[in-house]
């Protein structure tokens, strides 16, 4: 009997210190390098935000913090291999409204689950787009546009970098919002669909901030609003639709977030996000993500970005549904 109690006791020793290693690995986290996967390649905008931000992360949690570049399948390459990461906080995620809202639709086959393979850590900016036309269109404001492309005999077309990229469905979004016909021309990449407005080819498009404000600077294009719902520092006297067009609700962006394994502990979760929320607060990121014509935003709690990721989720879904792009890619 003595000898059977023994056993259970060191039987309930052992599986009281089984239960408190993870516990303790929580605690002590992080006590080796993480690793923050870019889905795009090396010397873009978001690949430059993230090792500046990967720098200061490194310094507040005390361990290396490596970038990894996986560019590939429309930004689905690294999001499908975080997926498959152990959920404890090692391996991260960048990614966009692309990824994780937009393709879930637009895609046939899609190697992840962005709702159950992934929870974010910290929403840290949004991609704003800037509503550029042909200086000879008769328009300098958004009204006088939406004039202009109802009282045209000929319909108007704008440009976009492809079919169901953030800019096309803006510029859906904008269409359905306002009631406009505007003919739509994918084209292979950002710098040729901008550079077609600039030869008058085409007569407007949604465009990246990063891409199209040297062109505005120059008057090779001119700039009407920003799609979202704070003006850009780098661009202060362009307005807001909101402020153009007396539509309070209209935003159409895309935005970086980090992310992690769905069943990354919550300990973990909270003490990265507190880590981006500090890092987000100094004024050298702010400055830094708005020289490239991003919207520094301070981080939402992670619940609040849960349900702002379901809202971005039926938004650009629904609309690729009535675009009848569905599963067309």
């Amino acid at each position: 009997m003595k000898r059977t109690l023994g056993a259970i006791a060191a039987l309930f020793a052992g599986s009281l210190m089984l239960a408190a290693q993870p516990a303790q690995a929580q605690q002590d986290f992080p006590n080796k390098p993480i690793t923050i996967v870019v889905p795009l390649a090396a010397g873009s905008g978001m690949d430059s935000l993230v090792r500046l931000y990967a720098d200061k992360l490194q310094q507040s949690l005390g361990k290396p913090v490596i970038v990894e570049n996986k560019p590939g399948a429309a930004l689905m390459l690294a999001a499908a291999a975080v997926a498959a990461a152990p959920a404890d906080g090692y391996t991260l995620l960048v990614s966009t409204s692309s990824a994780m809202a937009i393709n879930l639709v637009l895609y046939k086959k899609v190697n992840y689950d962005a709702v159950k393979d992934f929870t974010p850590v910290s929403f840290y900016v949004k991609s704003p787009f800037i509503l550029v036309v042909n200086p000879d269109i008769k328009a300098n404001t958004v009204p006088e546009l939406i004039k202009v492309v109802k009282e045209s005999t000929t319909p108007l077309s704008y440009s976009s970098p492809g079919a169901g990229v953030a800019q096309h469905l803006s510029m859906e979004y904008m269409k359905q919002r306002f009631g406009l016909t505007i003919a739509h021309v994918p084209y292979r990449n950002t710098p040729q669909s901008i550079s077609d407005i600039v030869a008058g080819h085409v007569q407007l498009g949604f465009a990246e901030a990063g891409a199209s404000l040297p062109l505005i600077r120059e008057g090779k294009l001119r700039a009407l609003a920003v799609s979202s719902s704070t003006r850009l520092p780098t661009l202060p006297d362009v307005p807001t639709f909101a402020e153009a067009a007396s539509a309070p609700d209209f935003e159409a962006v895309s935005w970086h977030m980090l992310f992690a394994p769905a069943a990354t502990p919550k300990p973990v979760l909270d003490k990265l996000h507190a880590a981006m929320s500090k890092i987000m607060a100094d004024p050298e990121m702010k400055q830094r993500a708005s020289a490239i014509g991003l919207l520094p935003i301070d981080p939402p709690s992670i619940p609040d970005t849960v349900k702002y990721l379901a809202s971005e989720r039926e938004k650009w879904g629904s609309l690729v549904r009535k675009l009848g792009l569905e599963g067309s890619q």
